[in-house]
């Protein structure tokens, strides 16, 4: 029992998503001794309902999309191809077990918030779930929902569930001090020029015209596109990645370990992906990006320089995917030029 209250204190310590899922990954594995086990992940994207993991146990070792070495490079799974979990959310179950074709037992546990399931976890045994080990499993899973309910509150934006603009500064930090931009070998001088070096990035992103949308369809539907680029936003994006909502129209997203060229891939892959969307009643809308690398400045620069890029996508046509050390390097922008303001809000013309 000690060693229950012990993970029990553990859990209700985070004031962090991440660590709260690390947190409960564990107390599974050494209450339970659990086979496999995944925090998963639940999104939209072009009105299917996807799934993707956050946090897994592996090898009797708890595991995390920012574990490079091991992190799938997914964007996420139809949901249908896990019946299991479809059938419980749909009689709205508080969990499910199931046998599968191997033998081994899974259950299903979405974590309901306001009658919604943006979480789940998947528990697989090798032998059936003793009445036991679903109770212990429910103490734990309890205090897990609850903190759940605690952190959304505190961390997510009430509208589009991303992240919000006070949970930046430690996911950048934590970012930045996970890996360290990639060397640069002795004997290799062409590669940076080759733009081959792994770094970290940072964008910012804004809606071409979003006034104008709340002026002609009013901010009813307003709101709607808000909704739909953060499902877009969602996923576009990896696992590993954050994706933040500034206020207004703005959003941040911070792109781990990604050479310039795939970065660039990225950034203008998801403006395609808003140009080609169909927003209801408004139509086309588009999206103007800037970002930078993250360095050893702060993220007051950093957001400056990426700033400093979408005002110069903004001043030279929008809808279009601009990089600051590019812009930098053709004279398009200076060095020591301030930026004039990190708040985010544009003037529409």
């Amino acid at each position: 029992m000690g060693s229950l209250l012990d993970h029990l204190v553990e859990i209700t310590g985070h004031r962090d998503h991440d660590l709260l899922d690390i947190s409960v990954m564990t107390a599974l594995l050494n209450m339970i001794g659990v086979h496999r086990a995944r925090v998963m992940e639940l999104f939209q994207s072009r009105g299917d309902l996807l799934i993707r993991p956050r946090v897994w146990i592996v090898d009797g070792k708890v595991q995390t999309v920012d574990d490079e070495t091991s992190a799938p490079e997914i964007a996420g799974e139809p949901i249908v191809d896990y019946p299991g979990l479809v059938a419980c959310i749909a009689q709205r179950k508080n969990r499910l077990e199931e046998v599968r074709p191997d033998g081994q037992h899974a259950l299903w546990i979405p974590i309901w918030q306001n009658d919604k399931v943006s979480t789940c976890l998947e528990i697989v045994h090798e032998a059936p779930f003793t009445p036991q080990m679903l109770q212990v499993m429910e103490g734990i899973l309890s205090v897990y929902r609850n903190y759940q309910s605690l952190l959304d509150y505190s961390e997510r934006d009430s509208l589009t569930g991303l992240l919000n603009r006070k949970t930046f500064d430690e996911k950048f930090a934590r970012m930045v001090h996970a890996r360290p931009q990639e060397p640069l070998p002795r004997d290799d001088g062409e590669r940076r020029h080759h733009g081959e070096i792994k770094s970290q990035w940072l964008a910012v992103i804004d809606i071409d015209h979003f006034k104008r949308v709340n002026d002609v369809f009013g901010h009813l539907y307003g709101d709607e596109v808000l909704i739909l680029v953060a499902n877009v936003l969602r996923s576009s994006f990896r696992s590993q990645d954050r994706v933040f909502r500034f206020g207004g129209e703005e959003f941040v997203v911070l792109l781990r370990s990604a050479t310039l060229a795939d970065a660039q891939m990225v950034f203008e892959r998801f403006r395609e992906n808003i140009e080609q969307h169909a927003f209801p009643q408004v139509g086309q809308i588009t999206v103007s990006v800037g970002f930078a690398s993250i360095s050893q400045e702060t993220p007051v620069v950093i957001l400056g320089h990426a700033d400093q890029a979408l005002y110069y996508a903004k001043d030279h046509g929008r809808n279009q995917v601009c990089q600051y050390e590019a812009l930098l390097g053709q004279g398009h922008l200076h060095a020591d030029r301030k930026a004039e303001s990190v708040e985010f809000f544009f003037d529409e013309p």
